[in-house]
């Protein structure tokens, strides 16, 4: 659904996008992670054909972004991060007026309309003036927009910047929806723990360049280079830490609340030897899973440089 060839956009010496490669199959939820200025916006915009790239190509749902940017208009919906009210609209006429440039003829445009604010939990607003919303209903506002057309592919820019805990929650369980509809979405987002929670594959970008990028699970075992467990036995927390420190496969023990956070050494995966070692020493394993790293781990030490 959209791909990129060595993408690149340059201003004077500045590369704000340096030969970016993707590859988005239909229904995937992308994730698009970098700090300000990283060239997360240029890419989306690019990709939206509201900006030629200086060299290298993108395809979108198979059409180029040179030769088909009508076609493409057509097949994408593009929310970007600030985008312009009209003052004197009520949410209706609104979604109206965008429903008539997208050519839905009259008959269907109402139904559309109110099928849309269903779908973001805006029905209740239909009659208020848009400029009353607020700023998470704003968001959802311009959701429901470039949802008129029925998009297959959604580029979505910083959808919940500036919004309360309550509003995130609520995009959150939007673009989850969405995805549910098989919609191909790329979002871009500082909020690094909900692209965790809704996204299959993430990206993650500096100063123009792709630094990683796949599936959610194999950019975390890239940051990952040791094993970390939680272990808590019954009783002999002591007794266990002692045992799991001599054993050569593990690197540290630490302690916190009574649960052991064991580190192996780089490269060893399997723990089954843990179990057994407690058992045999007469200890009762109460709990042993494996801690999960975080987005926003993996996004401090890629930034950072710490993966050579």
């Amino acid at each position: 659904m959209i791909e990129t060839h060595d993408l690149t956009k340059v201003y004077g010496d500045l590369y704000a996008v340096n030969r970016v490669n993707l590859k988005l199959e239909k229904g995937d939820v992308f994730g698009f992670i970098g700090p300000n200025g990283a060239g997360k916006t240029t890419t989306m915009r690019i990709l939206a054909t509201l900006l030629n790239p200086t060299f290298g190509e993108a395809y979108v749902c198979g059409y180029s972004i040179y030769t088909n940017p009508r076609e493409i208009r057509r097949l994408i919906g593009f929310m970007p991060d600030f985008f312009g009210v009209y003052d004197d609209m009520t949410v209706m006429e609104y979604l109206e007026f965008f429903a008539a440039a997208y050519r839905i003829r009259p008959p269907k445009r109402r139904k559309i309309c109110e099928e849309v604010l269903e779908l973001v939990d805006l029905a209740f607003k239909r009659d208020a003036l848009v400029t009353s919303l607020s700023r998470g209903m704003t968001q959802r506002l311009g959701l429901a927009r470039v949802l008129l057309h029925d998009p297959q592919v959604l580029l979505l820019d910083e959808p919940a910047s500036g919004l309360d805990p309550r509003a995130r929650i609520e995009i959150r369980s939007l673009l989850k929806e969405l995805r549910n509809m098989g919609k191909t979405i790329l979002v871009s987002s500082h909020i690094l723990p909900e692209l965790a929670d809704i996204c299959n594959k993430i990206g993650i970008i500096e100063r123009g360049e792709m630094l990683v990028q796949g599936d959610v699970k194999e950019v975390m075992a890239k940051v990952r280079r040791n094993v970390v467990l939680q272990v808590a036995v019954a009783d002999g927390t002591d007794r266990a830490a002692k045992l799991l420190e001599d054993h050569p496969d593990v690197e540290s023990v630490g302690e916190k609340d009574g649960v052991l956070e064991v580190t192996l050494r780089e490269g060893i995966v399997d723990y089954t030897f843990i179990p057994a070692l407690l058992l045999e020493n007469g200890l009762k394993l109460r709990m042993l899973r494996e801690q999960e790293i975080s987005l926003e781990t993996a996004f401090l030490k890629l930034t950072k440089g710490a993966l050579q």
